[in-house]
């Protein structure tokens, strides 16, 4: 079963270099002048551990587990991901420049399993954003943070300045959509991450606080 749904996860994606994304675009928004020059995700700045139950859509196959994640320094954290019975499935060190592979499941080594797994991290635990234009609408401030050919989208809450939504794009296409429920600015009690250009969803529900 476990190779069956590698396998159809490869081919997914595989699938995706032949799917185009659409031209993403701020509607129903007013610019506004920054009053921030740079802006953060703290979701993952605590010093505690985050645990989650980890749930992931691959192409009408599911798989679950648990998802540890540990900051090592500011930019850093360390991600561990197991199955429901607490079998390590992989283990890796990451920032926005560097990876680090401690272990992996024979049957998960693959080059695009890695990739997309680092490549999503990447996005999920990037904190600073240098802010390129500031926009609102009635209920978010809205960050646009531009780096070469990626664009950041990142909607805070006008009532509580919670971050809640993060849509990257690259080339204009949009990409990857980042949801938060949260209350507090350290902690996210659950993540939505969905995938625009193949269909892959990742879904994270707290199993511990932290304060």
């Amino acid at each position: 079963m476990r190779r069956f749904l590698l396998q159809s996860f490869l081919y997914s994606l595989i699938f995706l270099f032949f799917v185009s994304c659409k031209t993403y675009k701020l509607t129903g928004v007013k610019s506004i002048s920054n009053s921030e020059t740079t802006v953060e995700n703290l979701y993952f700045s605590s010093n505690e551990d985050y645990v989650y139950k980890c749930q992931m859509d691959i192409y009408n196959n599911h798989v679950s587990g648990i998802l540890i994640i540990k900051k090592i320094d500011r930019t850093t954290h360390r991600v561990v991901i197991t199955s429901d019975f607490g079998n390590k499935l992989i283990d890796f060190e990451i920032s926005d420049n560097d990876f680090k592979l401690n272990y992996v499941l024979p049957d998960l080594d693959k080059k695009l399993v890695i990739n997309f797994l680092k490549n999503d991290f990447q996005r999920l635990l990037k904190r600073e954003y240098p802010v390129t234009e500031s926009f609102e609408d009635d209920n978010s401030k809205i960050y646009l943070s531009k780096i070469e050919d990626q664009s950041y989208y990142l909607f805070y809450n006008k009532d509580n300045s919670l971050l809640k939504k993060v849509i990257y794009t690259k080339n204009n296409k949009e990409k990857i959509d980042f949801t938060f429920d949260a209350k507090k600015h350290i902690f996210a009690d659950s993540i939505d991450l969905q995938h625009k250009d193949f269909n892959i969803n990742i879904k994270l529900f707290q199993i511990t606080d932290t304060e």
